[in-house]
């Protein structure tokens, strides 16, 4: 019985203790899909003793809205650039502590006109993106590098549009030699009745399925983030990629902590842990979207460093324009939008 009693005694001491133990710390991610390696996020659990959970969303509206709305406990989001602009504004955004970050030292200056917070200080740059038109050569005849391609009727069905209001517009605006970032009604009309005309020949408004419409050949042009086509370009080599002549869209995803974070010291740890250099060139291979980490160039395949969709030539950067936030004058882009989604 005294053998027996003891054994009991030892099973109850091993729940206390396994009871007492600290749980593991979760770090909860709000990200776009297909946004980081996952062997990354296994890498960090494993380094840091902790758990990552991530979600998706598909725009930066659609982030905003969200977090706007209440929900909380994410620690680490990648709004683009104009929207970071927004939540910082609107106070949605910790401020970093530097101190956490040692490794922001490899951020490449260039990005930091773009990210729109040049101190770092409530954003870090993620990677630098481009908007662009992919399309498949081997069905898409007289190829002109213009969007001026959502004018063909011969396509028509067989071609999508970015389902957000800032990149669309912005590609109608570019189209007619206005800014992305015009603040002009009668600008904004224009560019509505091109997009609303182009509409006609759309299949849809899509953020996610154009990339596996496009690789299988369900759509033969498709408006969308040049990372993505990318993606599936190195699948099916019969894709095509251009920037129009007339601009795009480049901006910024950045990482930010939104205020609610509940685990604010692993949200940095994480945040320094993608900026190492050996990290942000695993990153940027996996991605196609250039990581702007200047240590982690020299490591990057000849294979990317060599694409010009991913490390841009200077004469086709200076087409694209950075989206900002327009504050109050952000209602008429909004108006423009529900127009275009209403329209026939």
């Amino acid at each position: 019985m005294k053998i027996k009693s003891a054994y009991v005694l030892l099973a109850l001491c091993v729940l206390v203790l396994s009871g007492c133990s600290k749980p593991q710390p979760v770090l909860h991610l709000y990200n776009w899909v297909d946004y980081v390696k996952p062997e990354l996020m296994t890498q960090f659990e494993k380094e840091n003793n902790c758990k990552v959970v991530l979600d998706t969303y598909d725009s930066n509206e659609a982030l905003y809205a969200k977090l706007k709305m209440g929900a909380s406990g994410y620690d680490v989001a990648y709004p683009s650039s104009y929207m970071v602009q927004v939540m910082n504004q609107q106070g949605m955004l910790q401020k970093l502590d530097r101190n956490l970050l040692p490794n922001a030292v490899h951020i490449d200056p260039s990005a930091l006109s773009v990210s729109l917070d040049p101190e770092m200080d409530h954003c870090i740059p993620y990677t630098v993106s481009y908007t662009g038109v992919g399309y498949l050569k081997s069905k898409v005849t007289d190829v002109v590098e213009s969007w001026a391609m959502f004018d063909r009727a011969d396509l028509a069905g067989r071609m999508t549009m970015l389902d957000d209001m800032r990149e669309t517009i912005s590609a109608g605006l570019r189209f007619l030699g206005y800014s992305s970032n015009t603040k002009s009604e009668e600008e904004l009309q224009k560019a509505r009745d091109v997009v609303v005309r182009w509409k006609k020949n759309l299949a849809k408004f899509e953020n996610e399925q154009y990339k596996s419409g496009l690789a299988n050949g369900e759509f033969l042009l498709v408006h969308g983030y040049v990372g993505d086509l990318l993606q599936i370009q190195a699948q099916n080599p019969d894709i095509g990629i251009f920037f129009p002549k007339e601009g795009f869209v480049m901006t910024c995803d950045c990482l930010v902590i939104p205020q609610g974070a509940r685990n604010v010291e692993l949200a940095h740890k994480w945040i320094n842990f993608m900026l190492d250099p050996q990290i942000a060139a695993q990153n940027t291979e996996f991605m196609q979207y250039l990581c702007p980490n200047k240590d982690a160039y020299p490591l990057l395949s000849e294979l990317i460093r060599n694409n010009p969709a991913v490390i841009l030539p200077e004469e086709v950067k200076a087409r694209g324009e950075v989206n900002l936030d327009l504050g109050e004058e952000n209602a008429k882009y909004t108006k423009t939008w529900d127009e275009i989604r209403a329209a026939d």
